[in-house]
């Protein structure tokens, strides 16, 4: 068994064959997927939910579990207003984490005291919500680190709340991971792991925990080897568990296996499923 613990399939880049690529993800294997719930920006960072109530309920296709949260990129576009309706969709019963959030100075997309505001007005809510958060965190080219600031940040103002979370499409280094384990953070890695220039993930591979990993796509970025370059769906997880297996001496299956249980047991999906009668 896979999960895939992050993807965005809500986007037009699926519209024509979003059936097709959950099929092909349960044919594979891929038992479950968190769909992330930014979309466009606030207005749509419900979108993960629709996608959960069209497809979870339906056998031929994976469990679908969602998130909301408003993604760096768009913080500019953060209010009250948008608050208030991220605070309603976290009531969703098929809602189990808050994020994509935190900072991002690569693209600078928002300005950057704007991202730090809106990550920490958003753990704030997560933390009221009682859920995980979910962290992007991508640093520029130059000296200027997203990933010092982000860290400080989570230490300062979430770890105290005990709800854990993940650094998802890990791309920090083995002190990175470090400080993220420490303080309480499952790691997540997706298909840039399989690239040539990823050694430093690959490294971050070899320490992390195995009982402290997850496995994601990021659909439909960062496709891995041999589908680098097409269009990524959960389906594709399964190379990042063998790229995986192959630094942890282990097969595919079992990083899958290991992962998956990883999953299930940081969302508490088993108490879930139990008290809402759904399937597994």
């Amino acid at each position: 068994m896979f999960i895939d613990s992050h993807a965005h399939l809500e986007g037009k880049r699926y519209d024509s064959d979003r059936d097709a690529v959950l099929g092909r993800a349960k044919q594979s294997g891929i038992e479950a997927y968190l769909a992330i719930g930014n979309g466009d920006g606030p207005e749509t960072a419900d979108c993960g939910i629709h996608l959960a109530e069209k497809y979870s309920s339906r056998p031929e296709y994976p469990q679908i579990w969602a998130s909301v949260g408003i993604h760096p990129h768009e913080a500019s576009l953060a209010n009250d207003a948008a608050y208030a309706r991220l605070e309603q969709w976290a009531r969703h019963q098929r809602v189990v984490a808050w994020g994509e959030i935190g900072l991002d100075y690569f693209y600078d997309h928002s300005p950057r005291e704007v991202q730090k505001a809106v990550f920490l007005q958003q753990m704030e809510l997560a933390r009221a919500a009682k859920l995980p958060i979910i962290i992007h965190c991508r640093p520029s080219d130059n000296s200027e680190n997203a990933w010092d600031d982000c860290l400080a940040l989570t230490a300062e103002h979430w770890t105290s709340s005990g709800l854990g979370g993940i650094l998802h499409c890990f791309t920090g280094t083995v002190g990175h991971a470090r400080r993220g384990l420490d303080l309480g953070f499952m790691i997540s890695f997706a298909g840039n792991i399989t690239f040539p220039k990823a050694q430093s993930i690959r490294e971050a591979a070899q320490l992390v925990p195995l009982d402290r990993m997850l496995i994601e796509t990021d659909s439909p970025y960062l496709a891995p080897i041999p589908h680098r370059g097409q269009r990524n769906e959960p389906a594709f997880v399964k190379e990042v568990a063998r790229q995986i297996g192959e630094l942890r001496g282990m097969s595919a299956e079992e990083i899958g296996s290991q992962t998956a249980q990883n999953f299930c047991r940081f969302f508490k999906l088993s108490e879930k499923n139990e008290s809402r009668g759904t399937r597994a």
